[in-house]
């Protein structure tokens, strides 16, 4: 038995070092093919609310990484090019398009990675462009995530033998302990998305119920701050209350979340009660994100004003005039 269970974690803790480099790889490529394109579209296309919301969703979505959008937003603020006031629908933007990778990862695709990963791994040897080489790096490093989250699927299917496991697994259901294992895997691993990637796979597995699922995923988002968070250090007031708000929005989110989990539950029950356990839990992810996002979005002026105050900017020093002794 002891044997089997080291089996198990060390086959998932291959398929979770795989899966954090074939994500951190993606947003590297990603960034690279798009470069000062995403740079100049959060700087244009950011004037309104409902088109800051619109273009922090569609940016995260090609990118496939919130923070990484997030981080680009608070960098920008920081140098001047952004008003703070716009990054804010950045933010709740971005919370939009993570969700398209929750609803990916639900899929059971894994098992045909290879017709992204091959491509991509021709076109990164074979291609004499840097350009090339870049989009087979994304190609592969694509089909890599998500033979990585069919590595932990399978890895932790005989879980499903040991009573032990499934008792810790159902105790997760309590909102406060789910949500801090998610919060606090997320925080060791520095990636929601491998949070949720593992709490889905689990779930097609049956090992975890939707309530439990819930209240990891809600854990999650609060996890992922404390990249932003750090992100902020050194660059301005500006850049620190872009990062104050998101952790504020994902903090009142997840306490209004976890107070009416059951509900919320019957809710996504009811929306996708003939779904699998792992696509209930990606839709329950889709809903409570945009949810939060149409509750926060009339809020913003307020939020903003609410920023400013606390952290007022700092006045420029006005020129000191000498005085000339008789």
């Amino acid at each position: 038995m002891a044997s089997s269970l080291v089996s198990i974690v060390l086959l998932a803790s291959s398929g979770l070092v795989l899966f954090l480099y074939a994500v951190s790889r993606l947003a590297l490529a990603l960034r690279h093919v798009a470069g000062k394109r995403v740079q100049d579209v959060l700087h244009r296309f950011t004037h309104t609310i409902p088109l800051a919301i619109l273009t922090g969703t569609i940016v995260t979505t090609l990118l496939d990484s919130s923070s990484v959008v997030i981080i680009l937003a608070i960098a920008l603020v920081s140098a001047g090019a952004l008003p703070f006031r716009n990054s804010l629908g950045i933010v709740l933007g971005a919370n939009i398009g993570t969700t398209i990778s929750s609803q990916l990862f639900a899929f059971d695709i894994g098992r045909y990675a290879i017709v992204a990963m091959l491509p991509g791994l021709l076109l990164l040897l074979l291609s004499k462009k840097r350009a090339g080489r870049t989009a087979g790096r994304a190609l592969f490093c694509f089909g890599l995530l998500f033979f990585s989250l069919f590595l932990i699927g399978e890895a932790a299917a005989p879980l499903r033998n040991y009573a032990g496991v499934q008792a810790w697994l159902l105790r997760l259901e309590n909102p406060i302990r789910g949500a801090g294992v998610g919060a606090i895997v997320t925080l060791l691993i520095q990636s929601s998305s491998a949070t949720l990637g593992m709490v889905i796979k689990l779930a097609a597995k049956g090992l975890v119920t939707l309530p439990a699922g819930i209240a990891v995923m809600l854990g999650a988002e609060l996890g992922t701050c404390s990249d932003t968070l750090l992100a902020t250090l050194g660059r301005g007031r500006a850049a620190l209350k872009t990062g104050l708000f998101h952790l504020g929005f994902n903090t009142i989110s997840i306490a209004l979340g976890l107070l009416l989990l059951e509900p919320f539950t019957a809710l996504v029950l009811r929306l996708a009660g003939q779904a699998d356990v792992a696509r209930q839990l990606a839709h329950a992810h889709v809903l409570f994100n945009v949810t939060g996002v149409l509750l926060f979005a009339p809020l913003l002026p307020l939020c903003q004003r609410l920023l400013d105050a606390w952290l007022p900017e700092a006045s420029p020093l006005r020129p000191q005039l000498s005085v000339q002794s008789a």
